[in-house]
């Protein structure tokens, strides 16, 4: 199984703002600056987080998880006030999983990034265009992607993953990203005819099993400057197909939470995979789906990058 070169990553800024009355008890006036992983085997994972060279740091011995409840503001700041030298560094290369667990729904937008409508030929959407993956549908980010039963249309999607931190309802546009724990990397793998052939509804099309990895890093919102500018990719079998920016997108991520919160109450750990570029295969011609033996690698600037084995049906 393929794992993630720490010593081949650019530099992860590691550090926690003071509080600006110098209390944790006084409120969420903080900012937190962090990379948090989960390593080791499928269903012995335990939490970690990256220091400043790009080292995991083991925090089993404070949580013992990465799971909803860690993501709000406060469970942040308080991770970031340990020591990192009172934890123990990670030694060899150990398999990275998807860095949260207990994720209670995946919500994806469509259509959400200029190019990509033009290339699959639909107009501009006037509200953000939403449907569901199921939650079964979650793999690590270097686990195979497995070809559902009856597969005709693979595809991939290069997407950036918003990671809530809080129950947000009825929040605005202003306020939505205080509401965000951070973001990851995401790979929205759809079967086209399964999606659009089979009598409607995008969530057949989204939901096999392995359909939606993400990773290798929960990276905190503070960590990122500017989360409307951060380039996109994907490459299958070593050629670049997707090269896109979130400035594209037809939604920033402020307007997608707030939209979303305006149906449907979101709750800390819920993912939002947020549209993809141009560039995936059912768009090119003629469509280049994917076949077992290909190899997908995905990326956002900063929040690291994946690599999934398309496997055949089991």
């Amino acid at each position: 199984m393929p794992h993630l070169n720490l010593s081949a990553k650019p530099l992860v800024r590691y550090f926690a703002c003071l509080l600006l009355t110098g209390s944790l008890a006084a409120g969420p006036a903080f900012a937190t600056e962090l990379t948090l992983v989960r390593y080791g085997p499928i269903g012995q994972e335990k939490p970690g987080l990256l220091d400043a060279q790009n080292q995991i740091r083991d925090l089993s011995a404070h949580i013992s998880d990465i799971t909803p409840d860690q993501l709000s503001d406060e469970s942040l700041a308080r991770l970031a006030g340990i020591a990192l030298s009172s934890l123990p560094i990670v030694s060899g290369n150990p398999r990275l999983a998807e860095p949260v667990t207990g994720v209670q729904k995946i919500i994806a937008i469509g259509f959400n990034y200029v190019d990509h409508a033009a290339e699959m030929a639909v107009e501009l959407p006037t509200e953000p265009l939403v449907f569901m993956k199921s939650v079964t549908a979650i793999s690590g980010p270097f686990e195979p992607v497995v070809q559902p039963r009856g597969v005709t249309k693979l595809d991939y999607e290069a997407e950036l993953v918003v990671v809530i931190g809080k129950k947000a309802q009825y929040v605005s546009a202003a306020d939505a990203l205080d509401y965000v724990a951070g973001y990851s990397t995401g790979n929205d793998v759809s079967e086209r005819a399964f999606q659009r052939e089979r009598g409607g509804q995008f969530v057949k099309g989204k939901s096999a099993d392995t359909f939606a990895p993400f990773g290798p890093y929960l990276v905190t919102r503070s960590s990122i400057d500017d989360v409307q500018n951060l380039a996109v990719w994907s490459e299958i079998n070593g050629e670049m197909r997707q090269q896109g920016n979130t400035s594209q997108m037809v939604f920033g991520v402020a307007e997608i939470v707030s939209y979303l919160s305006q149906f449907m109450t979101l709750m800390p750990g819920d993912l939002i995979y947020t549209g993809t570029p141009e560039g995936v295969g059912d768009g090119m011609t003629p469509p280049q789906y994917l076949q077992p033996g290909d190899v997908v690698r995905i990326g956002v600037e900063g929040l690291g990058d994946m690599r999934q084995l398309i496997e055949p049906p089991r």
